[in-house]
């Protein structure tokens, strides 16, 4: 190099240095590309998405490419700066020329380039891409060298080096990008998102209406009492059965007979010809797949069954729906909720109350795996049944069974435990003994059950769930819930309204 002047030497080695930096900060823009914004670029004919794709089908290619060409230029310029420091200062000149070179590439083709390429991605990508397509078409030879070299090597390593794998997003990876997307996509629709997500994971069991809830005709009746039940129904369609749920015949529209109702020429004859056949699902089935069994079947409603064939509860289309959008606004005057704020801070809750609810209501964090309902729940707790007023504390929250139907707890109070000292089950409070003052063997449970658990701390978010709760309820509603409570406390609540859902009814089967 005697023949080229230190001026030519020194523009050299700037341009080589520029040009390391251009490898370096565009193999960094090319690997940082959002790939799935990139093929909607590439989709809508963006000339820089398209080059940029073609590259990026062969990601082993290109650093290769980038690679050779950023080690060429380096050492040409490591080489072209010890020829300048020999002549300016002889061989003392290499140490110095060594250091300096090492801090200039770090700073300007290192650092800088590669924090820009983070910054214009895009810009930096696409302007790189229509270099590399000609270049490696050019340099083709020597990068496939390279690449069959690096291949035999990973081989012995057992390493495989195939470039079927494609990027696919898992539904939680893909939640997490939904989330992510805040500011671009309203909430009530990144949430609508999110529920389509967890279909998947949720199967019909979770948000069926249970069995002992369905509101349904039996044949067996007296006519007077079918058309009672018709006439005061708010469904659109009913379950006909005859004598046993099990044996179930089929389902009715009503909003269809109204006008045979309306004629006069309605008879148990005209009933049973307008029965339609019944609709079953398996247990178990997730929602996804059901919500296309419905379209596929041309169905809005069907009966869960189990592996026997028994009826465990009833689904609608509009419970998936539900599921998806939330819950739809309902009459609060004609559709009682489950989850009651009463005005003392406490709640009064619905036995039925599904698990999935509680959780989302109240921010709980009830495994879903076993019992659906929260009268499930507080069996599976205390293992047996328990007697009215019951006191007990399930999710670091004072529960008191209020009222009992049958072999269920049809009406629970829900209270967050002020101190430690409540943690513990109380059995002496109205209704948890028997008559003569002895405790029932239930009862004995709770308290060993309380002993076990004296040390526990509130949860702050739970509580927050439920002043929020109870800060939307209207004035009616406070009435209603006032009403409630004096007539739990005097042992004559019931809870026989009809549920919001049309095909729910709070209250006992006959």
């Amino acid at each position: 190099m005697n023949i080229f002047s230190l001026s030519i030497l020194f523009g050299l080695l700037i341009l080589l240095i520029l040009m390391s930096g251009f490898f370096s900060g565009s193999e960094t823009a090319l690997m940082s590309l959002n790939r799935y914004r990139l093929r909607h670029l590439a989709n809508g004919g963006h000339k820089g998405a398209i080059r940029t794709a073609k590259l990026l089908q062969r990601p082993d290619r290109l650093i290769s490419l980038i690679l050779l060409g950023n080690n060429f230029v380096n050492i040409l310029a490591s080489a072209i700066a010890t020829v300048i420091a020999l002549r300016l200062f002889g061989e003392p000149g290499i140490a110095l020329a060594t250091g300096l070179l090492t801090i200039v590439i770090l700073v300007f083709a290192e650092v800088t380039p590669k924090t820009l390429a983070t910054q214009k991605t895009e810009q930096i990508a696409f302007f790189a891409s229509a270099i590399y397509l000609p270049l490696l078409k050019v340099a083709w030879p020597v990068v496939r060298v390279v690449n069959w070299t690096a291949g035999r090597l990973l081989a012995l390593l057992n390493v495989s080096t195939d470039n079927n794998s494609h990027e696919e997003l898992t539904s939680a990876e893909l939640a997490t990008v939904v989330n992510e997307s805040a500011g671009l996509i309203p909430k009530r629709h990144r949430d609508m998102l999110i529920n389509i997500l967890d279909l998947e994971e949720i199967s019909v069991d979770d948000i069926m209406v249970p069995r002992n809830d369905i509101d349904a005709i039996d044949l067996e009746d007296s006519w007077d009492e079918i058309l009672a039940q018709i006439s005061s129904s708010e469904h659109g369609r009913m379950i006909v059965y005859r004598e046993n749920i099990d044996n179930v015949i089929g389902f009715i529209y009503l909003r269809k007979m109204l006008d045979t109702m309306r004629s006069g020429d309605f008879n148990r004859n005209t009933l049973e010809e307008r029965i339609r056949d019944a609709y079953f699902i398996p247990e178990g089935t997730s929602l996804t797949v059901q919500l296309l069994n419905f379209q596929r079947e041309q169905r809005r409603i069907g009966l869960v069954v189990d592996e026997y064939g028994d009826i465990l509860g009833l689904l609608t289309l509009e419970d998936i729906l539900e599921e998806i959008v939330g819950e739809f606004n309902y009459d609060p005057q004609q559709a009682p909720q489950e989850i009651q704020p009463q005005p003392d801070g406490s709640f009064l809750v619905d036995g039925g109350a599904q698990i999935r609810n509680l959780n989302r209501s109240l921010n709980w964090e009830l495994s879903a795996d076993g019992p659906k309902t929260l009268n499930g729940i507080i069996l599976e707790h205390l293992e047996n049944f328990p007697s009215a007023g019951a006191v007990f504390s399930l999710n670091e929250h004072q529960i008191e069974v209020i009222e009992l139907d049958d072999n269920r707890v049809s009406t629970v109070r829900i209270s967050p435990l002020q101190t430690s000292d409540q943690t513990s089950i109380e059995t002496g409070k109205s209704g948890a003994t028997g008559e003569h003052g002895s405790q029932s063997p239930a009862d004995k449970r709770l308290e060993q059950a309380g002993a076990d658990n004296d040390e526990t701390r509130i949860q702050e978010s739970p509580d927050h769930r439920l002043a929020q709760l109870s800060g939307r309820n209207n004035q009616d509603q406070e009435t209603s819930s006032e009403t409630r409570q004096t007539q739990a406390q005097e042992g004559e609540y019931t809870n026989d309204e009809t549920g919001p859902r049309e095909h729910r009814r709070l209250g006992n089967h006959r």
